[in-house]
């Protein structure tokens, strides 16, 4: 789906334009004609499961990767000809934990700052509210900290030297579910500062902690909006159903003439109609009451991002 124009004439911090990229001599495509934008001062974040293509557009974005098809900018520069200009603006944060597990907190962090020129107490406002939460631990090394402790000072690094762009990937994949809701906190204050962030994320709730999103399956993007328009763009009902026995009961729909999509969704599963009618709740219950499934809980409900981007996998392309 192609990126609404109304962006257009506002500042951008963050452009691809038909990024394609290709590995194993071409036999893999990873990245297959992409485009997006992030507007300067943004919260976007690049929604997807594993193997969807994401980490391959942070690489080319951080100049780390050329692309094979294509053109992107950061802050304004071309990410080939400018790589030494983006690199000074930009701060990455990668998936896998990368800093120097011997030394310790504050060891990482002089010795970032000392790369790119700076000092922790020149820059010490910006990283303040998420340093003070792991400075008494400043002498441990960074290798024996928890999850949500690493993920924290990778951020300060990220920050040290005051960039104008940030770009996470998958950063909190593997912290707990309170680690994880600090640090989308900490990511608000930030974007307050007037830094743009892209984030990229395989858990579909949190996509609605950004402003925009673009999901991507295959490498390819399947839309960019706003999360709520998105959803809004759902174009049916949408069902949430439940009994004793959940897996025959997704089963039996599966199997039903009148059932267009059934999957699994925590502890119900979700189901849209090949047409929907005043009486289908009825229908289904009755249905389902026919395959042995009198315990059925069936009731209409509004969908999410993850039944958007499931509903968008489908259709054809």
């Amino acid at each position: 789906m192609i990126q609404s124009l109304s962006i257009i004439n506002r500042q951008l911090s963050i452009k691809c334009e038909n990024i394609t990229k290709t590995y194993n001599k071409g036999e893999l495509l990873a990245v297959d004609d992409v485009s997006f934008a992030v507007e300067k001062g943004e919260l976007f974040g690049l929604i997807g499961p594993d193997g969807a293509g994401k980490t391959s557009i942070f690489r080319i974005l951080t100049t780390v990767l050329l692309a094979d098809k294509g053109t992107a900018t950061v802050a304004g520069f071309d990410v080939v000809d400018d790589y030494r200009a983006i690199r000074n603006r930009v701060g990455y944060m990668p998936g896998k934990f990368s800093l120097y597990q011997d030394l310790t907190i504050k060891e990482n962090l002089e010795f970032f700052a000392t790369v790119f020129g700076t000092t922790i107490e020149e820059n010490y406002e910006l990283i303040k509210d998420i340093y003070d939460q792991i400075k008494p631990f400043n002498n441990r090394r960074a290798g024996k900290l928890s999850g949500g402790m690493k993920q924290k000072l990778a951020l300060c690094c990220a920050l040290i030297h005051k960039p104008e762009v940030l770009l996470l990937d998958e950063p909190t994949t593997g912290v707990d579910v309170v680690s994880r809701k600090e640090f989308w906190d900490m990511l608000k204050k930030l974007k307050q500062q007037g830094i743009t962030i892209l984030v990229s994320t395989p858990y579909m709730d949190e996509a609605n902690l950004c402003e925009r999103i673009a999901l991507i399956q295959n490498g390819k993007i399947l839309s960019v909006d706003t999360p709520q328009n998105i959803i809004k763009a759902f174009p049916v009902s949408l069902y949430a159903a439940k009994a004793d026995n959940i897996y025959k009961l997704l089963t039996d729909f599966r199997k039903s003439d009148f059932v267009a999509s059934a999957y699994a969704s925590g502890e119900y599963m979700h189901l849209t109609l090949k047409e929907d009618k005043p009486d289908s709740i009825r229908m289904l219950t009755q249905y389902a009451a026919q395959h042995g499934h009198s315990d059925a809980e069936i009731k209409k409900i509004t969908p999410g991002i993850e039944d958007s981007f499931i509903r968008l996998m489908q259709q054809p392309n």
